[in-house]
């Protein structure tokens, strides 16, 4: 990077070619970071979630999910500041190695797993995700041997200090949305019989019938003194497979299969299954997303009274 800059005369405007093909690799390569980082900041339960899937200790992930997304943010706006950009783009380029090479390291236990950094867009693990990622880092690259020699160093202080302060404010946020929401008043049952969430204790269990990490908090699940707590299954995706996932996580005769998943996750939001809602007397009383530790969900489950 630093001996492409050193050939570079005059103002920006006198690279051509070069000065628009890094303004358009730093733009394209920022996005990607903007995006997943800001995502993981705003969701920071959901991102944790998917983190802990990706064999990241559930006790951090959580903690992991926010330092990858200031840090994601951080690269993502030093790329579209011109006297920032390289190191943008090298911390960029440093953030997409390593996750190469920690998805490289559990690779046969990872793949054909969801493993993806964006909210909406699935991506297996499997040579397209490297291809991809590696595509990441070419841009990346191209961003910062483009780019002038990185300056003032008290403005990327700043930008960092702002990012901050964001993720914290958006962290609490997060926090408070997921206690004390009330719940709909109804829900409809696979037969269509409507199932009241108005009194007692309910807990909504979201599952995926075809993802194998929801099978194995489904059989979690199963094992569990429920008490008085009615156990309510909400499928994600195929919900005509509801009942073979049941019948496979032994839950079956041990709750009902409801539908209204639309409703039930504009009210209780979350990024991918399995994930769970505690609900006493029509109020949130917890949003579970923690199923790969060996303590949860039954240690805060047993602490809210929802299980013996």
């Amino acid at each position: 990077m630093a001996a492409a800059s050193e050939r570079l005369t005059g103002d920006e405007t006198g690279a051509g070619w070069r000065y628009a093909a890094g303004w358009i690799a730093a733009v394209l390569i920022s996005l990607v970071f903007l995006v997943a980082g800001i995502w993981k900041l705003t969701d920071p339960t959901g991102a944790g979630a998917r983190l802990a899937q990706a064999k990241v200790p559930e006790s951090l992930s959580v903690i992991a999910a926010v330092g990858l997304g200031i840090l994601e943010t951080f690269a993502g706006v030093m790329l579209l500041v011109p006297r920032l950009r390289r190191w943008g783009a090298v911390l960029g380029t440093v953030l997409l190695a390593a996750f190469m090479a920690y998805i490289g390291y559990h690779y046969s236990e990872l793949r054909g797993e969801d493993c993806s950094c964006f909210p909406w867009i699935r991506r297996a693990v499997g040579p397209g995700f490297f291809m991809g990622d590696g595509a990441f880092i070419l841009l990346a690259v191209a961003a910062g041997v483009w780019a002038r020699r990185a300056a003032e160093i008290r403005k990327a202080a700043l930008i960092l200090a702002a990012v901050v302060v964001f993720a914290g404010g958006a962290f609490a946020v997060a926090s408070m949305r997921q206690t004390g929401t009330p719940a709909p008043a109804t829900i409809t049952a696979e037969d269509g019989k409507p199932i009241s969430l108005k009194e007692g204790r309910v807990f909504l269990f979201f599952f995926d019938p075809q993802c194998l990490h929801c099978l194995a908090a489904g059989r979690k699940l199963a094992t569990l003194d429920w008490a008085n707590t009615r156990l309510i299954g909400v499928p994600t995706q195929n919900p005509q497979f509801g009942d073979w996932f049941f019948g496979k996580a032994n839950l079956t005769g041990k709750g009902l299969i409801a539908k209204d998943l639309d409703r039930l996750k504009a009210t209780f939001p979350f990024d991918v299954a399995p994930a769970g809602v505690a609900i006493e007397n029509g109020h949130e009383k917890a949003m579970l997303l923690k199923f790969e530790q060996d303590s949860e969900p039954q240690a805060t489950l047993k602490k809210i009274g929802f299980i013996y």
